[in-house]
């Protein structure tokens, strides 16, 4: 165990440089419509001038809707046809006959999807960049005996570079000379650091500890670990399968029906003779009852609710696609440390020696420990505080790096080591803990065991999620076989992989045909999260990489939280199965009774508005408290 001479750093370190939503302009023409909108509103409610509402509700038409109707037009010159100039038309057809609120609305609503799909593109690049920040600029080089500062890009393979405690390694690489705790959380997500001595491998970015280290370099920066976490990120977000959806998916095919069925219901009255002005509203009534207002409707609030819902509980679900992928999910894949376990190691069990007491054992530990930044001595000191001991002084204090300490307490030499073999730590490492052994002027006084703790809803999280997709959870660690295996066995998961560097964790994540959900916390699940159908971040240790690139944020850090939300994605799915076909059954009737018989205008915009407000009312049910407890 050692003392760390600077600051330890958070796994959230190296925060990338963010943009603000406004920052952006899609976000801007949105809020700008939005204003607009709830100005005309608010006029047109208080009985103001028609004027200036229609002109309020104009500026909210041309803000929000501009966008839209300059990439669907666009769309046209590539001979396609989408939904987003449809709704244009739709609006623009609404504010013809009158209804100009209406157009309005569906106005507000698409330039605030497209700000939200601007917004979260943005977000994921700037994480993506500000990674690269976690491996230091520069390195010291030795050559000829001589110490020279250079950029690590700079660095070619045999290089010996030299890393001073507290500094970052600026290279993959090994160890030639020198001995010291390395932290590697952000590569392997291991909580505690690595020993390090002669002949170990090294990543670029991870954090030195006191010791001093001579490095000779093994690949280059671009090929570094921590190079090739940024391009899995970049690589599984472009192939990550198209966001769309359900409605989506069939909007080119309903919106050339749409348009070609307009222009047909007003050509063929014209050309069987029938009036130039009665043709126009009769295709004007169809255009209107056929318009996919409703159906569009039938899709979001359930969505949007279920959003909401979950966000009043603390899970953020970053978009309706996403939160319509989560009812999808049929395979889910768990990290470690800091999902299935909190992420910070605590003393869980102290074994004296014969004669001794386990409070004094771990007190004069905890005395050793005081003036080192070590996790472990920092869950030392922090278990005799909880305890309400009193943590005797020490003097002479020293620390070896890889070996552990030693101090006089209490004009005794206590020391704090690792194991390296002792029988009496046998039983907790075969348990999965890490243990220390506790001399006494070099006899042996007692053994602490050390491990990360499990948390108190992840047993009940992985069997509510068993039973959601009908399948084995999987669990991938970059951590050791042994303490995987034993945090698995107390959550229930049979299907262990341990050992796992990123790009292992994708291979994990992408051998199943199956739509998998991913939970982790720290920058080396990043990858796995962007490849995954749906990525889930635990918000409170989350690496800012993970949580930009995660599709759902647990915020409270409840693991419970996970199955509930899949449950409300799917209830959601269910719900806008139903107003599908609710929609549908009122834009029927209102298009066979307009081409069949004589519908008069004002009874088919009541009936698209009805269906609307229906299959609206339908999607709030999942607002309840009600939807996120059964």
């Amino acid at each position: 165990m050692t003392a760390v001479t600077d600051r330890t750093p958070t796994r959230t370190e190296a925060a990338p440089t963010r943009r603000g939503l406004l920052a952006l302009p899609e976000a801007r023409w949105a809020a700008a419509a939005l204003i607009a909108f709830l100005l005309g509103l608010a006029v047109q409610l208080l009985g103001g001038p028609t004027w200036l509402y229609w002109a309020l509700y104009l500026v909210c038409y041309v803000t929000g809707g501009w966008e839209p109707a300059y990439a669907g037009l666009q769309a046209l010159r590539e001979k396609t046809l989408d939904v987003d100039l449809l709704m244009i038309v739709a609006a623009l057809g609404a504010a013809a006959i009158g209804q100009i609120t209406d157009g309005a609305l569906l106005i507000v609503i698409f330039a605030t999807s497209g700000a939200l799909e601007a917004f979260a593109t943005a977000r994921t690049e700037d994480s993506v960049r500000g990674l690269l920040d976690l491996a230091p600029e520069t390195a010291v080089r030795v050559r000829d005996g001589v110490e020279e500062t250079v950029h690590t890009a700079e660095l070619q393979v045999g290089d010996v570079i030299v890393v001073r405690p507290g500094e970052r390694i600026g290279a993959d690489g090994e160890v030639v000379d020198g001995s010291s705790d390395v932290d590697q959380a952000t590569i392997t997500g291991e909580p505690l650091p690595a020993a390090k001595q002669p002949g170990d491998e090294v990543f670029a970015g991870t954090l030195n500890g006191t010791g001093a280290l001579r490095v000779r370099v093994v690949r280059d920066a671009s090929e570094s670990v921590i190079a090739r976490i940024v391009a899995l990120v970049a690589e599984a977000s472009e192939t990550k399968a198209p966001t769309q959806l359900f409605i989506e998916k069939v909007e080119q095919r309903y919106s050339v029906g749409v348009v070609l069925a307009t222009l047909a219901v007003f050509a063929v009255p014209l050309l069987l003779g029938d009036t130039l002005e009665s043709a126009l509203l009769r295709a004007m009534t169809f255009m209107i009852v056929a318009s996919p207002c409703a159906v569009v409707l039938a899709t979001m609030p359930p969505l949007l609710s279920a959003i909401a819902n979950a966000g009043r509980h603390g899970v953020l679900v970053k978009s309706a696609v996403v939160m319509e992928r989560l009812g999808q999910v049929e395979r889910v894949a768990l990290d470690k440390t800091g999902t299935l376990t909190e992420g910070a190691p605590r003393v869980v069990r102290v074994d004296p020696a014969a004669g001794r007491d386990a409070d004094e054992v771990l007190a004069l530990a905890a005395g050793a420990e005081h003036l080192s930044e070590h996790p472990l001595a920092r869950a030392i000191v922090a278990a005799a505080h909880g305890k309400g001991l009193a943590i005797p002084a020490a003097e002479d204090f020293r620390a070896t790096p890889g070996h552990g300490v030693s101090a006089t307490v209490d004009g005794r030499k206590v020391a704090v080591t690792s194991p390296r073999g002792a029988e009496a730590a046998a039983e907790l490492e075969d348990a999965g803990h890490t243990a220390v052994i506790v001399t006494v002027d070099d006899a042996v006084v007692g053994t602490l065991g050390i491990a990360d703790r499990l948390r108190p809803d992840a047993a009940g999280a992985v069997a509510a999620l068993r039973d959601l997709t009908s399948a084995e959870p999987v669990l991938l660690t970059g951590d050791n076989e042994r303490t995987a295996a034993q945090v698995a066995g107390e959550v229930g998961i049979s299907d262990v992989r341990a050992g796992l560097l990123p790009a292992d964790k994708v291979a994990a994540v992408r051998e199943s045909a199956q739509p998998t959900m991913v939970i982790g916390d720290g920058v080396n699940d990043a990858p796995a999260l962007a490849a995954a159908h749906c990525g889930v971040a635990m918000g409170r240790a989350g690496s800012d990489l993970t949580l930009q690139t995660a599709d759902v944020v647990v915020v409270r850090d409840e693991l419970a939280a996970v199955p509930k939300v899949v449950d409300l994605s799917r209830r959601a799915r269910r719900l806008v199965q139903q107003n599908l076909v609710i929609a549908g059954a009122f834009i029927t009737v209102l298009v066979v009774w307009d081409l069949v018989g004589n519908l008069p205008l004002p009874l088919g915009v009541a009936g698209h508005e009805g269906s609307t407000i229906i299959v609206g009312l339908n999607g709030l049910r999942l607002l309840s408290e009600r939807a996120w407890r059964s």
